[in-house]
């Protein structure tokens, strides 16, 4: 394994690419996207994705962004997992991240950094996986595209199923049909999903939770920090405070 750090500003975005080793992408301070040809994930803090070999991505920085990665060689990547998955950050994995980044900085590996690379293995395939807590998954059928480029470009859009179904000429089954197929959720549980990760980005930015809640159509903040919590496991508070 091997560390290694950036820090990147906010909108900054680097090119399609893939490694031949895995990597596990961290972020220690801020927001980020990942994406692949499944979808975005948001990584907010607490969280990780991990990215097999090979595996074309996107990284974009949210917010301003401490972005740690650790490389793993193709061997040991391939035992841990084949595919995507987000996993929740404990105190002492996000330690031996940052950890592993110094060593390798330094000259001091040794010992220690061949029990940090330990560690950090059995943290990664013991991890809580949720993926579809920060997943925003792309479905590919060119008769949701307006609906998906819509609500990608304001998540609060308040036009129902039947709403986008008239805009785009389909029905509202056949939506709910086009969403389950290729992207595991209903329309209506994507949209949820889509308001979330602009939530996430929001928040990061440092604006309050009333604002978020009330900005993004919740009637109440209340309500928003239920769906908040039930999709995250945490309070807007306990994420960001």
């Amino acid at each position: 394994m091997a560390g290694v750090a950036w820090d990147w500003p906010a909108s900054f975005e680097n090119n399609p690419h893939h490694h031949n080793c895995g990597q596990l992408v961290f972020a220690s301070t801020g927001i980020m996207n990942v994406t692949t040809e499944a979808g975005t994930w948001v990584v907010p803090p607490q969280r990780a994705v991990w990215m097999p070999s090979r595996r074309p991505h996107v990284i974009k920085a949210s917010t301003s962004l401490a972005f740690r990665t650790v490389y793993v060689e193709t061997k040991l990547a391939s035992a841990i997992s084949q595919e995507c998955f987000v996993l929740h950050v404990t105190p002492l994995l996000r330690e031996l991240v940052l950890d592993i980044v110094r060593l390798s900085e330094s000259d001091g590996w040794g010992r220690r950094g061949e029990a940090i690379t330990c560690l950090i293995e059995e943290e990664v395939v013991h991890a809580s996986r949720n993926p579809t807590a920060v997943h925003l998954p792309m479905p590919q059928d060119p008769r949701v595209q307006p609906i998906v480029k819509g609500l990608l470009a304001d998540p609060s859009d308040p036009r129902s199923r039947e709403d986008w179904a008239r805009f785009v000429g389909a029905s509202g089954r056949t939506i709910d049909r086009i969403f389950a197929a290729q992207c595991g959720m209903s329309f209506r549980a994507w949209k949820r999903q889509a308001i979330l990760l602009e939530a996430l980005r929001r928040l990061a930015d440092g604006q309050s939770v009333s604002n978020v809640a009330l900005d993004l159509g919740y009637e109440s903040v209340s309500s928003f920090i239920a769906m908040f919590k039930q999709a995250l496991g945490v309070t807007p508070a306990r994420m960001f405070g």
